[in-house]
């Protein structure tokens, strides 16, 4: 059966747009385009990095998929459905996982436009729970932190996460300021191939060389 999804929409009801697709306004038009706007999300730099690994057999690791509920679908043919709505479902756990010389490697990915911190909002309890069983367990869990605006990368390690995480519950500060995340999380430099090396940085941090 072929199935046509022509309009989705996020648990909050905003609707999704596919990336690389922008909503035009006079904003938009007077903004003067940074390289993060022409560019690649975090998302497909990341994916783009994975493809890397996987065709060279250095690691195999996959963007786990976003759960969908169909809300309404048109049947114009008995041989064809097409989907007319539908919302993304919240992801339970983290975006990535996959495996790394034998280790299992757990990790989100995000990015914010602020220049001075990055706000804790930005993750779910759901996902702080996940990276702290999955540490539990002795896997490598970690955030990928991506501030658009200057285009500087970082690798957080999952128990440094926690640390603010915590912090934060405890009546601290609701973000991470930019000086934390560079002090004690790792820049990734942007490269060609991979795009986004952050296997380079997990071999530094356990010894995988």
């Amino acid at each position: 059966m072929r199935c046509l999804s022509l309009e989705f929409h996020y648990p909050n009801g905003k609707k999704f747009i596919q990336p690389g697709e922008k909503k035009i306004t006079k904003k938009t038009k007077e903004k003067d385009f940074t390289y993060s706007n022409r560019g690649m999300t975090l998302e497909e730099d990341l994916n783009e990095t994975n493809q890397y690994y996987l065709a060279s057999g250095k690691a195999v690791i996959h963007k786990k998929p976003t759960p969908v509920q169909i809300v309404q679908v048109d049947y114009p043919k008995r041989s064809a459905a097409v989907i007319k709505e539908a919302y993304f479902k919240q992801a339970s756990t983290t975006d990535y996982n996959g495996v790394y010389k034998g280790r299992y490697i757990d990790f989100e990915a995000k990015e914010t436009r602020f220049k001075t911190s990055f706000p804790l909002q930005n993750f779910h309890q759901h996902q702080i729970e996940h990276i702290r069983q999955v540490l539990n367990q002795s896997g490598i869990a970690f955030v990928i932190l991506r501030f658009s605006k200057i285009e500087e990368v970082y690798l957080l390690e999952g128990k440094t996460l926690l640390f603010f995480w915590e912090r934060m519950e405890n009546g601290g500060r609701k973000s991470i300021t930019f000086t934390e995340v560079a002090q004690y999380g790792h820049k990734i430099s942007l490269g060609f191939q991979p795009r986004i090396d952050y296997i380079k940085i997990i071999d530094q941090l356990y010894h995988l060389n």
